[in-house]
């Protein structure tokens, strides 16, 4: 059993790469959630696709809603331009953040703080629980609270070793891991909230705190939209259809 990242399995399976897509999911975390819960393209279709290199996926859920850190303060996508972004090693990403004009390096997040404070990159993402806990606002000075996309887990176990339990054992498992799915965001939406309020209140280190407007939203779903179609027609050993699906119970989800 493990809780794994969509982000760092893009090699073996290419249509986990979807949970990077900026301005894909709800902006609203609650919708996000119940797309994570409730969708067929994630619990079986994707799911699926997992199973074939032994992972199944017991459940999604999100650990936040993404924020941007940097030292110039990200408010329109023309601010990216020169920057130098820390990704995971993921080809959406980069071309992600190649529409914003930004040049992007792949970097564990044990050696990114070091990498932030020398500026060998310039910003990076994660929630806000993320960057409070791993101190990254001491050597950034803005966050920028963009929501453009969500950190999404996966709580998965080995195919073999679960399709080999009895029924009653599936039974618990399963159970409890739909259980936990309210908790789950409980507990993310507690965290996130408490990492941001202890970096507005550190006194030693005053950073910035941009949230961005709707309209302000607007200009960079306007360059990140392209990026979806990219995803959808370039990116090999995607799913279309999948991907059709899921755009699909999102629009439901979301009454749009």
């Amino acid at each position: 059993m493990a809780v794994m990242s969509p982000g760092f399995t893009g090699g073996q399976v290419p249509d986990g790469q979807i949970f990077s897509l900026h301005y894909f999911f709800p902006a609203d975390p609650a919708k996000t959630q119940e797309v994570l819960t409730n969708s067929e393209a994630l619990n079986k279709d994707l799911r699926a696709k997992y199973e074939e290199h032994n992972i199944t996926p017991l459940a999604f859920w999100t650990e936040g809603s993404m924020a941007w850190t940097s030292n110039v303060g990200i408010e329109k996508p023309s601010d990216w331009e020169g920057l130098n972004m820390r990704v995971q090693e993921s080809p959406l990403m980069r071309e992600s953040y190649d529409a914003y004009g930004a040049t992007v390096q792949s970097l564990s997040w044990g050696e990114l703080y070091t990498a932030l404070d020398r500026e060998t990159v310039d910003a990076q993402e994660n929630p806000l629980f993320f960057i409070e806990s791993a101190s990254f606002h001491e050597v950034q000075d803005t966050i920028t609270i963009s929501n453009h996309n969500n950190y999404v887990a996966m709580t998965t176990v080995n195919t073999g070793w679960y399709n080999g339990l009895s029924d009653k054992e599936k039974t618990l498992i399963d159970e409890t891991v739909t259980e936990m799915q309210d908790w789950v965001f409980e507990e993310q939406k507690r965290q996130n909230e408490a990492g941001l309020e202890a970096i507005k209140s550190d006194e030693e280190y005053d950073t910035k705190v941009i949230e961005l407007t709707e309209d302000q939203i607007a200009e960079f779903k306007k360059v990140a939209e392209p990026v979806h179609e990219y995803y959808r027609n370039e990116v090999k050993g995607i799913d279309p259809e999948l991907y059709d699906k899921l755009k699909k119970e999102i629009e439901e989800i979301s009454g749009e």
